[in-house]
């Protein structure tokens, strides 16, 4: 697979309440955390898309390839300043904009993530069923829904299960065949989120 048949979404619309401070500015080796994983993204595909309410707040840390799509409330959201809908909606919103068959799907807050690792995953592609939907690490009896890759054509279902009132990735991917991906290093998928 070439880097042109695959697109990022990263996704940086949370609140980081548990973290106290936001994930997507922390620097690593005195790098921001989001412009890494950008970077990492960047080294797997032409397309990167950054999900995000707050595209001002994060637009000095974007390299070349990079850019933003506005996360915007849903229609029920309207004056719920306080409350995000969480990473699924933000997926599916970065999702209606990608070409590709295959999307890189991304938490902002990966301080281990290593670009080897994602493009060894990336030349498996080719070899995924064609009913799995997804291609994900799965560990400690749940899916790693944030560090993963996922078929475009998900869209429409992922649509009908937000529609009517799901935000659970876990509760979503259990009603498809999804792909496990092979991780030998699990401090790869470690978050901040870990840390708390």
């Amino acid at each position: 697979m070439t880097n042109d048949q695959l697109t990022a979404i990263i996704l940086a619309g949370g609140k980081s309440t548990r973290m106290g401070r936001d994930k997507a500015l922390i620097p690593i080796e005195d790098v921001p955390m989001l412009q890494r994983i950008c970077e990492i993204a960047e080294a797997c595909t032409e397309q990167v898309y950054v999900v995000t309410p707050w595209p001002e707040r994060y637009q000095d840390l974007l390299p070349p390839k990079s850019q933003f799509l506005q996360e915007v409330l849903l229609p029920d959201e309207t004056g719920k300043e306080s409350k995000t809908h969480g990473p699924l909606v933000g997926f599916s919103q970065g999702l209606t904009q990608v070409t590709t068959d295959w999307v890189l799907l991304l938490a902002c807050d990966l301080p281990n993530l290593q670009v080897e690792v994602l493009q060894e995953w990336i030349a498996g592609l080719e070899q995924v069923p064609e009913e799995a939907i997804a291609a994900l690490v799965y560990r400690n009896n749940r899916w790693e829904p944030l560090c993963g890759f996922y078929r475009r054509r998900c869209l429409p279902e992922l649509n009908k299960y937000i529609e009517q009132g799901g935000r659970s990735f876990q509760e979503w991917l259990k009603q498809y065949p999804v792909q496990a991906l092979p991780l030998l290093d699990s401090e790869m998928l470690f978050n901040f989120n870990s840390m708390i």
